[in-house]
């Protein structure tokens, strides 16, 4: 293999290109992974991997395929261990919850069907709890770009999978931020979808009611891709719902649009000195794209955050591990264990009264996008290194959710955006909100966003592929 291909990027249209012009194979594109995965054995990025052979053995039988005949053709893909995949065994980062699953779940299924080829199961935050990444037995995932930094959770190891080039895409969960936070620390794109427009069938829950798949890329154009090929009605999921058309249409693919901002004392950067002119910058950058900013009271989406903690919610991940914690309490991280014991010691007349506020927010927050067409927000205040974050790490741990725990309780769609780096070239992200259903609408303006002048694969040092005859519209 050349050290031009050693270096090839993975991304979908750059993969599908090669394939395509015969310069490389799937199996020369596993056997790259694999030798890249030697080499960053150090990260505490998987749980489990499928043997090189058997990830080979794929490879070699998409190799007598068309590559236009599939969308996923060749493209490797990791998923977090919280997801089912037929005869690997599913952990959820905890050991003694472990079991073999019969089946993939169905948003693994569609990716494999397309041609995808799953290289292995990520680290994550125990049972999908924290934004941080280092609450796992198997290890704290460093960041992509400076190991001592944390690397968000819960979706951790899937989003410096895909950071430092050992797949090009991810498939995690997001309940909470789980797949936002750590894109925003990776440099990468993340798409939280809609409530049920992706199963969650096959998935450890962790709050069922308020769970979402979330997909990590290194573009816009390959989340979409990837969003394409996975999303659908399952009708043996519960939660699942039919794909509607956006409520209010989104008017930014026209220009101008109304651009939601928050102001003043309702933005937080937790004694961050770097995210604030960085955020004004992203701001700017929209503006220039058309966006026409409106400034707006952020006061009920910071409130509806606040609420995750007081409400059903956590109670719903006692429901999940009470099996674990009544036969082996030790199995569990600490923090972990305190998070979800506290959650369920919450009254149900609190809980109610939790819901009944929630609700009323809802409607607050509903008449917002007259004024506005998206809201754009920091997708974290500030960045942790590990040593802080085992040292306090129930009060940064809600710091980082100030602006993603309310995304799901609200029923909105969101996408984590690159916009730069700090002072100490670490990344920084925004993210994009929406109504529910105007995914692809957001990855639109995302990929308008995250073309600005230091763009870049993840942590890898190469250059961001354009797409401009991108079709948005499929």
């Amino acid at each position: 293999m050349s050290a031009a291909l050693r270096a090839r990027s993975l991304a979908i249209c750059d993969l599908a290109a090669a394939y395509r012009n015969g310069h490389t194979t799937p199996v020369d594109v596993v056997n790259v992974i694999y030798d890249r995965i030697d080499a960053c054995s150090d990260r505490a990025i998987w749980i489990s991997l499928l043997s090189r052979e058997r990830a080979l053995e794929r490879a070699t039988k998409l190799s007598s395929a068309d590559p236009a005949s599939m969308p996923l053709y060749g493209v490797p893909f990791a998923l977090k261990d919280n997801m089912d995949f037929a005869g690997a065994q599913t952990t959820a980062a905890c050991p003694a919850y472990a079991y073999t699953a019969q089946a993939s779940a169905p948003v693994i299924e569609r990716a494999i069907r397309a041609g995808a080829i799953p290289i292995g199961k990520t680290n994550l935050d125990q049972f999908a709890t924290g934004l941080v990444g280092v609450r796992s037995p198997y290890g704290a995932c460093g960041n992509s770009f400076n190991p001592h930094y944390i690397s968000g959770g819960s979706s951790a190891g899937s989003a410096v999978a895909v950071a430092l080039g050992l797949a090009s895409f991810s498939l995690g969960t997001d309940t909470a931020g789980s797949g936002r936070v750590p894109a925003a620390f990776n440099n990468l794109i993340g798409l939280k979808p809609s409530l049920g427009r992706l199963s969650i069938r096959g998935i450890v829950p962790c709050s069922r009611s308020i769970d979402a798949v979330s997909i990590l890329a290194t573009t816009a154009e390959d989340a979409a891709r990837v969003c394409r090929v996975v999303e659908g009605f399952d009708a043996a999921d519960p939660f699942s719902r039919s794909i509607v058309p956006a409520a209010k249409a989104l008017k930014f693919t026209q220009r101008p649009f109304r651009l939601g901002v928050p102001q003043g004392q309702e933005l937080k950067f937790f004694g961050n000195a770097d995210y604030p002119r960085l955020f004004e910058a992203a701001v700017a950058r929209l503006q220039r794209l058309g966006g026409e900013a409106v400034d707006i009271d952020f006061a009920p989406f910071a409130e509806a955050s606040m609420l995750f903690f007081r409400g059903p919610w956590v109670a719903e991940r006692f429901i999940v591990i009470e099996d674990v914690l009544r036969r082996a309490p030790e199995a569990l991280h600490p923090v972990t264990r305190e998070v979800i014991e506290n959650g369920a010691r919450i009254p149900l007349t609190e809980a109610l009264r939790v819901l009944y506020r929630l609700q009323e927010l809802r409607r607050v927050t509903e008449h917002l996008w007259e004024d506005i067409d998206v809201l754009v927000t920091p997708t974290a205040g500030t960045h942790y290194r590990i040593a802080a974050i085992e040292a306090d790490p129930v009060r940064l741990n809600l710091n980082l959710g100030y602006y993603t725990n309310f995304m799901n309780l609200l029923d909105l769609a969101g996408v984590a955006v690159p916009a730069g780096f700090t002072s100490d070239a670490l990344p920084f992200g925004v993210t994009l909100v929406g109504p529910a259903w105007s995914e692809f609408e957001l990855l639109q303006l995302a990929a308008e966003l995250q073309h600005h002048e230091r763009a870049r694969l993840g942590a890898q040092d190469i250059s961001l592929p354009r797409e401009p005859h991108f079709d948005w519209t499929r």
